[in-house]
């Protein structure tokens, strides 16, 4: 049986290489996509989730990271002179982490400074909690695709050969490309998904940790100016 496997494959190769002489095969990608099977229709529809993903998370971590550049110095200048009421009209129209941040604090002076800094740590909070939100389903995407790929591989090979043992000594290889289509082409197809979500995660991840760098930094500007002495406020 297996003498007859290989023979059948260097007929094929011999066919394969004459047509090559005569022009290039191709096959096209949405017909290697089908010989997938169901398991490409779920990479597919993972694939289109971890764009969107992406791409919404994006623009909205990074409209997060854009800060005025004269915002803290307004805010400063406001405390020192005492303009409470002009510091936290400029957080309301910010309208960002940072704004909101700020004006959390400015709501609680009076207070004991600690109570004031847990404040603004907990807005803090809320804020990188939503521009986190959905970037663990890349995570989750970027585990399952390569897992579902392998799942067809198997399932492929499971259908080659039974192809195999129901043929009998009818053996050809168009009967078993179809179970090792199926096995290959959702090996690269779960690959290609679970590296571009993996990728997609670690850029968001990273730009969300440069969005917490700065309102680390914001805070300790704020907390230091209430440290200030009385005098220059």
């Amino acid at each position: 049986m297996i003498s007859a496997i290989i023979l059948q494959l260097h007929e094929t190769a011999h066919v394969l290489g004459t047509e090559a002489v005569k022009g290039e095969i191709s096959l096209p990608i949405i017909q290697l996509v089908e010989k997938g099977g169901w398991i490409m229709a779920i990479l597919g529809l993972l694939s289109v989730i971890a764009v969107y993903i992406f791409f919404e998370r994006y623009l909205v971590i990074n409209r997060a990271s854009n800060e005025d550049k004269n915002f803290m110095n307004n805010i400063r200048e406001f405390i020192l002179s005492g303009k409470l009421d002009s510091a936290k009209a400029l957080c309301k129209t910010n309208n960002s982490p940072i704004g909101r941040m700020i004006e959390k604090g400015l709501l609680r002076l009076g207070k004991p400074l600690n109570d004031i800094n847990a404040a603004i740590e907990n807005v803090g909070k809320l804020e990188v909690s939503q521009l986190e939100k959905n970037v663990a389903g890349l995570a989750t995407i970027a585990g399952a695709a390569p897992m579902l790929g392998f799942l067809g591989t198997v399932i492929g090979m499971i259908r080659a050969f039974y192809d195999m043992s129901m043929a009998g000594n009818n053996i050809n290889i168009e009967l078993l490309s179809q179970g090792i289509y199926q096995a290959m082409i959702t090996t690269v197809g779960g690959l290609i998904v679970g590296i571009m979500a993996y990728i997609f995660y670690n850029v968001l991840v990273a730009r969300i940790q440069k969005v917490v760098n700065i309102l680390e930094i914001r805070t300790s500007e704020f907390m230091d100016l209430l440290h200030e002495p009385a005098k220059k406020r």
